[in-house]
């Protein structure tokens, strides 16, 4: 007979299998250490490949692009390692680790994009995007880099630190909504409103030095 107040079947139901990834990452001694091994190599990997597709679009390369790939993986797998107690099991733990190094390369590649206010916009992607993002005219288009200066400046000077983290992953590099979210373990709507805050922090800016109308502010 089944228990009072369950179904035969629920009854029968087998316990959920914890994931594998999270019992050896749970562990202690060695089978800890070769799993945090193999875990950083896995995400060492995925960090190049993402690396080697933005890398192109920012001018890195070389020595420098690998460094960054190396830095991105280790700060994802701390971040893993922080976080793996809260791993629900809502996709395959490989997926959900790849969120963190995803995050990872975005931030880095782009803080190394921004950090330079002097320097050009060389990726006529970027300037595209940049003009799709903030309605820059395109018969204007002389003009858009000496506004994209204008622009990392004020990245730099009027974004508080959330706001510049989430703008440059968002806008410069593209990340994807939902992963920036889990990498933040924040939601959709956190991140629309601190983009709409610093979207409008950057307007006014643009528009106090001369960049955009002044009614470009009040329709931010």
């Amino acid at each position: 007979m089944s228990a009072p107040g369950l179904s035969p079947r629920r009854a029968a139901d087998p316990a959920p299998v914890p994931d594998a990834w999270v019992q050896a990452l749970s562990a202690t001694g060695v089978e800890r250490e070769h799993a945090v091994a193999r875990l950083h190599e896995m995400l060492l990997r995925v960090a190049r490949a993402e690396t080697n597709r933005r890398g192109a679009r920012h001018g890195i390369s070389g020595p420098e692009l690998d460094d960054l790939a190396h830095q991105a993986a280790a700060d994802a797998l701390l971040g893993v390692l922080a976080k793996v107690g809260g791993f629900r099991g809502e996709s395959r733990f490989t997926t959900w680790a790849y969120k963190f190094v995803v995050f990872e390369v975005s931030a880095k590649v782009g803080r190394h994009f921004w950090r330079d206010p002097a320097a050009p916009l060389d990726a006529v992607e970027q300037e595209d995007r940049l003009a799709e993002r903030f309605g820059f005219d395109p018969a204007r288009e002389a003009e858009w880099r000496d506004l994209a200066r204008a622009l990392r400046q004020a990245v730099q000077t009027d974004l508080t630190d959330r706001q510049r983290q989430v703008f440059t992953a968002l806008v410069v590099d593209g990340v994807p909504l939902d992963v920036l979210a889990a990498r933040l373990g924040t939601n959709r709507n956190a991140l629309y409103k601190t983009m709409f805050d610093a979207r409008r922090k950057l307007r006014t800016r643009l528009v106090a030095d001369g960049y955009l109308p002044e009614n470009s502010a009040r329709r931010s």
